[in-house]
């Protein structure tokens, strides 16, 4: 590529960036400084894996990256990037094929969960809780996701003494919250070994009870089913059998509260970059794809969408992980360090834009038979 050419996709970076009041090595804290010369070409060769890759290799830079991303969505800068094969061709294949095979479900947990328990501690809370906190009134990480694990309780109406299963229990933050302040009986399911592992010591006496296995392989009946940061591992192709899997251990008169990322419209996969670097064969679901997979198996009770907390959320998990960063250096690289400032940020930023939201549904078999209250 000629010095000609790479000034030519300055440019054309440069015009498409505009709308979005984001400038090439300008001096706002959201503008993008450029460290190698080949960026742009890079970029539009590879879309927004070599976005996201050549951030990695400190081929750019930008102090407030969340900012840049939230301006870059809301003004769609990434909706006018020039047709790509790469980008067609994965995309692609998430329609022609299953991602999300019983063989596959477990990819995520060695790559992404097994990651290292010294990382999720230093991200998230004390309890290690994957997912949106919730912000309504709290002030502090710990207890926007106290106040999330709280909703939850009160929204399935949990009684003590009650069964609850726990599909992708993570670490089993909610399964000891629910232990320790309802008095209820937990039994949770992940592919992850090392959060068994972890999750094992953290709720040690307490009825809790861990369980390594797909989703698929779930059985026995419970008061109440929940589900928390895992649907977006199911795959469109998957989610008839997972509601399935859902009513079928879900008593008669139980409640099931699904907390998922969702997507404004239905795509099977996800930004190439996560899905290589972060969450391997996710897929964001739409309402519509929920809706279609609930028919004839579950009643929506409630909908509840709090997906700018998300944003809160992440820059919470990202000041977190900073002020652990000097001790967890010694251990990971410095493209570690800028993979995972990427991930936080990047997605801040999509939350922040509302091009992705967070759904609570609140679903029951064949309906309550009195009115079901919203807990908000």
């Amino acid at each position: 590529m000629t010095n000609k050419n790479e000034a030519s996709m300055k440019a054309l970076a440069a015009e498409l960036l505009a709308p979005a009041d984001v400038k090439i090595d300008g001096d706002r804290p959201w503008d993008i400084q450029v460290n190698n010369d080949k960026l742009f070409t890079r970029i539009f060769r590879e879309g927004s894996l070599g976005f996201g890759e050549s951030y990695m290799d400190g081929w750019w830079d930008c102090e407030a990256l969340d900012e840049l991303i939230h301006r870059i969505l809301r003004n769609r800068v990434d909706k006018n990037m020039p047709f790509n094969w790469k980008v067609f061709i994965y995309r692609l294949s998430g329609l022609l094929f299953n991602r999300q095979t019983q063989r596959r479900s477990w990819v995520v947990g060695k790559e992404h969960y097994d990651l290292g328990n010294d990382i999720f501690e230093a991200t998230f809370d004390s309890r290690i809780t994957g997912s949106c906190g919730y912000w309504k009134t709290a002030t502090t990480l710990d207890a926007a996701q106290d106040a999330k694990l709280d909703l939850i309780c009160r929204k399935i109406g949990l009684k003590p003494g009650q069964t609850v299963l726990d599909i992708g229990c993570g670490w089993g933050a909610f399964m000891k919250y629910a232990a320790e302040h309802y008095g209820a009986t937990c039994v949770g399911a992940t592919v992850s070994k090392q959060q068994v592992k972890l999750g094992k010591d953290l709720c040690n006496r307490l009825p809790v009870e861990f369980r390594l296995m797909d989703y698929r392989d779930i059985s026995g009946k419970y008061d109440h089913v929940v589900s928390m940061g895992m649907f977006e591992h199911v795959g469109y192709k998957n989610f008839d059998t997972y509601f399935n899997v859902a009513r079928n251990a879900l008593k008669d008169d139980g409640l099931f509260l699904l907390h998922t990322i969702g997507a404004n419209v239905s795509e099977q996969v996800i930004d190439p970059w996560l899905d290589k670097y972060i969450f391997p064969n996710g897929a964001i679901p739409s309402i519509d794809a929920i809706g279609k997979s609930l028919s004839g198996k579950f009643v929506v009770e409630d909908w509840h969408n709090f997906g700018t907390d998300y944003d809160k959320t992440l820059i919470a998990w990202m000041n977190k992980f900073n002020q652990h960063w000097p001790k967890l250096k010694e251990k990971y690289t410095e493209s570690f360090y800028r993979m995972w400032r990427y991930y936080l940020l990047s997605c801040a930023g999509g939350f922040r834009s509302r091009n992705i939201q967070v759904w609570q549904l609140v679903l029951s078999k064949d309906g309550q038979l009195s009115r079901y209250q919203s807990i908000r």
